[in-house]
Order: C-alpha cells, then structure tokens, then sequence
C-alpha cells in the first residue's frame, strides 16, 4: 500500500492548524481548483469524530464522489479521516500536529490502496502517488498561509 507523507511546519499554534484541518468550508475553498464540494453529511463547518462527509470533485477530467468518515480522533493532536465509499479500494488519511518552538508541524500520513489489481499498482507507480501528493501539498500550503493570516 502506497504512502505519501508531507511535513509541515506552520508558524502558528496547534489548535489553529487541527481546527483548519477538519474545517470543511476551508477544504472546499483549498481545493477549489478541482470544484470539489461536500454534498452529504457533514457539509459545513468542522467535522469530528464519526461524522462523514460525501465530496463532489473534478479529477482527471472525471466527476468523482467519495465518502470518508473520521474514525480516530484526538484533539488537537491527531484524527484520521477513512474512505467509505469512491475511487480508491482504500484510503486512510493521518493528520498529525505537534508543537515546535512555539510553531506546529502538521505531518499528513496518506496510505492509499487503488483497485484493479496490477493495473491500480501501475497507475499508482506511474501518476496517482505524484498526483495524491501534489494535491495533498497545495491544500497544506493554503492552510499554513490561511494559519498563519490568523496569527498576525
């Protein structure tokens, strides 16, 4: 199962960086280059333990929908975000925040699994782990900009 994990260090304190993290209203704006939207469950606001949310998004020409749910959750420290239902055969997403001279580390932890057998590893090899991560950077790079407006 592929991994991609991306460091953060964002000049601003750790419940700022969790609470944006789980906010799905900045989500949406952060990935608005894809029109992603939620459009069940959870829709606004900041998502928490057991709740779901259905996003709407534009991903390689494809109008895709995927459900993931937050399984794990430990304030403001750590929560983990699991598909339910879309695209992958798998996905688990940790989102990780620790203090660091007064400034937080966000560290993302994505462990994706795709279908179709050796056909998914190929994609996966060829486009989908470099794709995954630059999504994963430009969301992480609007919220440490959004994190760190809020702290001057």
């Amino acid at each position: 199962m592929p991994l991609i994990e991306i460091k953060t260090l964002i000049k601003a304190d750790l419940q700022t960086c969790f609470d944006l993290s789980r906010d799905i209203d900045f989500h949406k704006a952060s990935m608005a280059h894809s029109g992603e939207k939620a459009i069940a469950g959870k829709t606004s606001g900041l998502i928490g333990h057991g709740e779901w949310v259905t996003w709407e998004a534009k991903h390689f020409g494809i109008i895709q929908k995927l459900t993931s749910k937050i399984t794990e959750f430990d304030a403001p420290y750590y929560f983990v975000d699991e598909m339910v239902s879309g695209a992958f055969k798998s996905f688990r997403h940790e989102h990780r925040f620790q203090t660091k001279n007064g400034d937080t580390v966000m560290i993302d932890r994505f462990y994706f699994e795709s279908p179709f057998g050796v056909f998914g590893k190929l994609a996966n090899s060829l486009f989908l782990k470099r794709y995954m991560t630059k999504l994963l950077s430009i969301r992480n790079e609007h919220l440490k900009v959004k994190a760190e407006e809020i702290r001057l």
